[in-house]
């Protein structure tokens, strides 16, 4: 079974491959025809017409016919000359065309070569009729932006019929929040006005305007976002269920790990499981967690919760939290399926505080943990993923971290720092394995990686290093405090045992949790404060156990009393909300959405090379023709309309970057033109090849940056 997944996987990724090199090469093909119209209108001679750069594979030629390699020599063993060597009356008496059409061997570009223009060589010139250099300058300046209309055109066209059959994207509605980042930890300014307290965005707000512009979905979000100015806050307007007025949240994005400028959200999720699970790790989950004895499987939707209709992930963690910790009943069925439901209850986890470093930890993106009143658990390894120079032969899941590096008993993020520090190298670890401890060495790789899956030790009692200071959530000004924890002033060791909570027995984090909750509870209603034994076992040579005396105040009860549960269903299970751009089978609304969509791709293209000018986009994001290819063959995986709207993309993207004023593409020639145009003659052939050489350099650079790039983003 699991060679027939891999071989039609195999036989999948090689067809979306070929078909997305195709598409690349149509793209490459509209260009140069582009400028073969033009030429063929402007009544310059044509030499040859080109799809890709070195030596031809395989060419035809009028008169000629196919030809492995070039045609040329066929025409030296038939005339004893050149094809350039010969007029256009010797041509037609020799039944030969003066054009040759190839297929070459670098499928980075194309060309059309015209008499008496050749952009690897300036100083070569013609004056001969049907030269390009006899030709006006207005129709060379046709001839030479053709092939970036002719691509915008055909963006258009992509578009329109994209359009017309429908784009599925996501809706811009909120998912996971960052606690952390710019999103979590915003403030409304209208907040007083329409009567919020809590600060961030949540999940289930709807995005509907950034500065000012409309959004339509998600993607129109990560792009406003992305393309933000550095250090400068975007008003992001939302529209939050049970709030009448909108609210205004100025944000300012940051970058994060990728490179790119972020504010820390992910789409909504529906009520929908995936459906595509052809590796069959869906179904192993549902299976652990008891649903799929139910009959509930992948692709099916969750349509009720605890008795109420719901079709979002958030309708479902709010009837979690209504239930306080008992399971939640489900109702589930297949899209469309008008019969029986499938019944099955979902079990719940307990929430921990968010607890913040009072500064930010140098490139860990996330700057938080999770505990309780400044207690923390260690960190689990739940998956060792195999591949190249993977951990499976040292670590295993169920391991408990103990020490990594230097650091004992690491918290979250301190783990993540630890393997960042030894990108491409190694790390010395001692884990718990069934009771016993294991010292290893692991293999880091260069995006400081183990390759394992990671989460907090909640079924174990012992403590990370406790954080003694921690910062607040901001508050109504925006700014947040400094605070000692509760556990600050305790002295605890890092892998201390936690044994109860004044007489209540503690065995993992849950049963910490409901202890401190029972024994504060009446304290907490009171509105006073509180104070809790706790009795720990020390992680000295001896084990010595100790009673510590914790006090609690009001803030720290508040928090603690606050806390609630999540369903054991993660929101990576369900498919995001989707939505569906649409012309609704009006051709006239397919055409203005085309050209909406084709000037939101120049202007985004433009604000691109800005940003990467400014810094808030990474050279690193740029990709190159591996990473389209990569990219666009996932896109093909999803459907026509998908592939559709990337080849526009690109083809838009291809405009863009041949008429930028750079040497060698169109828009320096257009420059050289417009040169010519006002001083009565071209530019000096020195500087003309001077910019030549630059612009070779340029590109060669770009190329090999962008390349390298994917391929680094390829490997593990």
């Amino acid at each position: 079974m699991a060679d027939g997944y891999w071989l039609m996987a195999f036989f999948e990724s090689t067809y979306n491959l070929a078909l997305i090199i195709l598409g690349f090469g149509l793209l490459i093909f509209v260009h140069e025809l582009g400028h073969f119209l033009a030429a063929k209108w402007a009544g310059i001679r044509t030499e040859a017409f080109a799809i890709g750069m070195g030596t031809a594979v395989v060419s035809w030629r009028k008169g000629v016919g196919l030809a492995w390699g070039s045609t040329q020599k066929k025409v030296v063993e038939r005339t004893g000359k050149t094809p350039r060597d010969l007029s256009l009356d010797e041509l037609d008496r020799e039944g030969i065309g003066c054009t040759e059409y190839s297929l070459r061997w670098l499928p980075i570009g194309g060309f059309v070569k015209m008499l008496g223009q050749d952009d690897s060589d300036p100083n070569y010139v013609s004056h001969e009729p049907g030269s390009y250099n006899t030709c006006p300058i207005p129709k060379r300046m046709v001839v030479v932006s053709a092939g970036v209309i002719a691509n915008v055109i055909f963006a258009v066209a992509l578009f329109i019929v994209a359009f017309m059959i429908g784009v599925q994207s996501y809706e811009p509605v909120i998912g996971n929040v960052g606690a952390d980042l710019p999103a979590g930890t915003a403030r409304a300014a209208n907040a007083e006005v329409v009567g919020i307290e809590e600060p961030g965005l949540q999940p289930g707000d709807r995005v509907t305007h950034i500065d000012g512009k409309p959004i339509r979905t998600f993607v129109d979000v990560r792009i406003a976002v992305a393309m933000a100015r550095p250090d400068e806050a975007l008003l992001v307007r939302i529209k939050r269920p049970g709030v009448e007025s909108a609210l205004e949240f100025p944000i300012v994005p940051e970058q994060d790990a990728e490179g790119l400028l972020g504010i820390g959200i992910e789409p909504g999720r529906s009520s929908t499981l995936l459906a595509d699970d052809r590796a069959g790790s869906l179904a192993a989950f549902l299976d652990r967690q008891g649903l799929a004895d139910d009959g509930v499987r992948p692709g099916m939707s969750m349509v009720s919760a605890a008795g109420s209709p719901i079709g979002t992930y958030e309708q479902f963690q709010a009837a979690v939290r209504r239930l306080e910790g008992r399971p939640v009943p489900t109702e589930w069925r297949f899209p469309g399926d008008t019969g029986p439901t499938v019944r099955s209850e979902v079990s719940v986890t307990p929430t921990y505080e968010i607890l913040r470093y009072e500064s930010a930890i140098p490139e860990v993106d996330q700057n938080i943990e999770q505990g309780l009143l400044g207690l923390t658990p260690l960190v689990r390894i739940l998956a060792v993923i195999s591949g190249r120079n993977d951990n499976t032969d040292v670590l295993e899941p169920g391991d408990v971290i103990l020490r990594i590096g230097t650091v004992d008993g690491p918290r979250m993020t301190q783990v993540r720092q630890e393997l960042l520090r030894r990108k491409g190298g190694e790390v010395d670890l001692v884990v718990l394995r069934d009771g016993e401890q294991k010292e290893v060495t692991a293999r880091v790789d260069r995006k400081g990686r183990m390759q394992v899956g990671i989460d907090w030790a909640w079924d174990l009692p012992i403590i990370a290093g406790p954080m003694n200071r921690i910062r607040t959530e901001p508050g109504p000004t925006g700014k947040s405090t400094v605070v000692e924890t509760p556990a600050g002033g305790l002295m605890l060791m890092p892998r201390t045992r936690l044994n109860s909570v004044n007489d209540t027995p503690v065995s993992d984090w849950p049963t910490l949790r409901e202890a401190l909750r029972r024994n504060t509870r009446s304290a907490y209603e009171a509105g006073g404060d509180a104070v809790v034994t706790l009795n720990v076992t020390h992680p000295t040579p001896g084990r010595e156990q100790e009673t510590v005396i914790m006090s609690l105040g009001t803030a720290e009860l508040a928090r603690l009393h606050e806390l609630s549960w999540v369903g054991d269903l993660p929101n990576t299970v369900f498919e995001p909300m989707h939505m569906t751009l649409s012309a609704g089978g009006n051709p006239l609304r397919a055409v203005t959405m085309g050209f909406e969509e084709t000037w939101k791709v120049v202007v985004m293209t433009y604000l691109t090379i800005d940003r990467l000018v400014r810094g808030s986009v990474g050279v690193e994001q740029i990709r190159g023709p591996v990473g389209i290819v990569h990219i666009g063959a996932q896109v093909a995986d999803r459907g026509v309309t998908y592939l559709l709207f990337f080849l526009g993309i690109i083809s838009v993207n291809l405009a863009v970057i041949n008429f930028l004023p750079l040497p060698i593409v169109d828009g320096g020639l257009f420059l050289f033109l417009v040169y010519e145009k006002l001083k009565g003659r071209p530019p000096p052939l020195a500087f003309q090849n001077a910019a030549t050489i630059v612009g070779v350099a340029l590109i060669a650079t770009a190329l090999l940056v962008v390349t390298w790039n994917d391929l680094m983003r390829l490997m593990p």
